[in-house]
C-alpha cells in the first residue's frame, strides 16, 4: 500500500467526522467527530512520517492524542455538568455558557 491509500483513507475519516460535528445536535456524536477527525489527522501524520523516514510525524500524534485526552475529560465534564443543571444535553437548548 502506498502513502496515496492512507491520505485517502484519512480524508474519507475526517469528512465523516466533519459531517458528524456539523450535523448531529448532540454534544457527545460531536466529540465522536471530533475525535475521528482527530485521528484522521494522526494517520495521515504516520503515513508522511514513515513514507519520509522520519520520526517527526510520530512525535506530533502523541501531542495530538495527549490534547484529545484533555479535551474528552474537560468536554464530557462539561456535558455532565450542563444536564445536572438544564436536564437536556441538546446543543440548540443549551444557551448556559452565554455572557
Amino acid at each position: 500500500m502506498t502513502v496515496n491509500h492512507y491520505i485517502f483513507l484519512s480524508a474519507i475519516l475526517f469528512s465523516i467526522g466533519a459531517v458528524g460535528v456539523l450535523i448531529r445536535r448532540n454534544p457527545l456524536i460531536m466529540f465522536m467527530g471530533i475525535e475521528l477527525m482527530l485521528n484522521a489527522a494522526n494517520l495521515a501524520f504516520v503515513a508522511f512520517s514513515r513514507q519520509l523516514q522520519s520520526i517527526d510525524g510520530q512525535v506530533f500524534v502523541f501531542l495530538i492524542l495527549a490534547v484529545a485526552a484533555a479535551e474528552v475529560a474537560v468536554g464530557l465534564a462539561i456535558i455532565v455538568a450542563l444536564f445536572r443543571t438544564r436536564q437536556t444535553v441538546n446543543v440548540d437548548d443549551v444557551n448556559a455558557l452565554k455572557g
